[in-house]
């Protein structure tokens, strides 16, 4: 058998996509690689963005997504991506399993945060531990908050949740950030933003939120406690692109060269959400992404 479109991830863009191409009539299929749909938000406790839904949880959204695709009859496999390869007019999937044809590929397989791997981290994440200021920073309002990283994203996460927060750390490993100046200087001049330079988080404390950070600084050789209600990690997102390495066009960050159509540098493949190079990276915009690559694919079809 020989599918219109493969669809590689389940995540919002991936399910938008599922939803658009099973209404298009495509004989789909989609492969994701963990055992649920819904991808990054599934470790969110709520989101309060996503229009028509306020305060619904990543998991509740994750599984009405998956629902809309099931009921209308989307293909689902759960196996492990190891190779892809563009025949020209088709394109060949290899899986651990099995190997799959398809005229059309969309790229959806997201992108992950990079994360600083200690202690409560990942036992409080979606209960304190954060990796996206714009996604949850409304409910630290009053709070005091840490953001850890160094980066323009670092310092903006902290200049955005200062607007709301009582108070915010910023935590950096070294002396001096690495965000652009305009952005250094508005956080120096933050009357709320309390700077935490040479030194790293070795553990996020808390049970069942969080309570408190433990920083050490490596210059002075100390180790202090900051008592924060949250923690919003910047230090990075890394696109998941191992099996799409090398075979399309991409930026010198990893992510896929990729308007807003979704086109990328290999005719007949796709790529929509976290993966694709965008200025904004929320559920609202992969569930976009992927409604535009199946547009794109269905022209790319009806073209060949």
């Amino acid at each position: 058998m020989i599918y219109d479109v493969i669809i590689l991830g389940s995540g919002p863009a991936g399910l938008s996509a599922a939803v658009y191409a099973q209404r298009a009539r495509l004989n789909t299929l989609i492969i994701e690689e963990k055992p649920m749909s819904g991808g990054q938000i599934l470790d969110t406790y709520e989101v309060d963005n996503y229009p028509g839904l306020p305060g619904i949880s990543g998991f509740e959204l994750g599984q009405k997504f998956r629902t809309h695709a099931d009921q209308l009859g989307a293909e689902f496999v759960n196996e492990q991506v190891q190779e892809l390869k563009d025949l020209g007019e088709k394109k060949l999937v290899v899986t651990e399993k099995s190997s799959y044809e398809t005229r059309t590929l969309i790229l959806a397989t997201g992108a992950r945060h990079r994360k600083l791997n200690v202690p409560g981290e990942k036992e409080l994440a979606g209960v304190g531990v954060s990796y996206c200021a714009t996604c949850d920073g409304a409910f630290f309002r009053g709070k005091t908050v840490a953001v850890v990283g160094g980066g323009d994203v670092a310092l903006e996460d902290a200049l955005f949740l200062a607007r709301g927060c009582e108070k915010v750390y910023l935590i950096h490993r070294r002396e001096e950030f690495r965000g652009a100046r305009i952005l250094q200087e508005r956080v120096r001049e933050s009357d709320n933003i309390e700077l935490v330079l040479n030194s790293n988080v070795i553990e996020i404390l808390g049970e069942q939120m969080v309570t408190s950070v433990l920083v050490h600084n490596h210059v002075k050789n100390e180790r202090h406690e900051l008592q924060v209600q949250g923690v919003f990690i910047a230090v990075g997102i890394s696109p998941n692109v191992a099996a799409a390495d090398g075979l399309v066009e991409q930026d010198q960050q990893g992510y896929i060269k990729a308007g807003e159509d979704a086109v990328t540098s290999v005719p007949g493949i796709f790529a929509a959400g976290d993966v694709r190079t965008k200025q904004l990276r929320q559920v609202i915009t992969a569930a976009s992404d992927g409604a535009n690559a199946v547009i794109s694919a269905e022209r790319y079809l009806s073209g060949n």
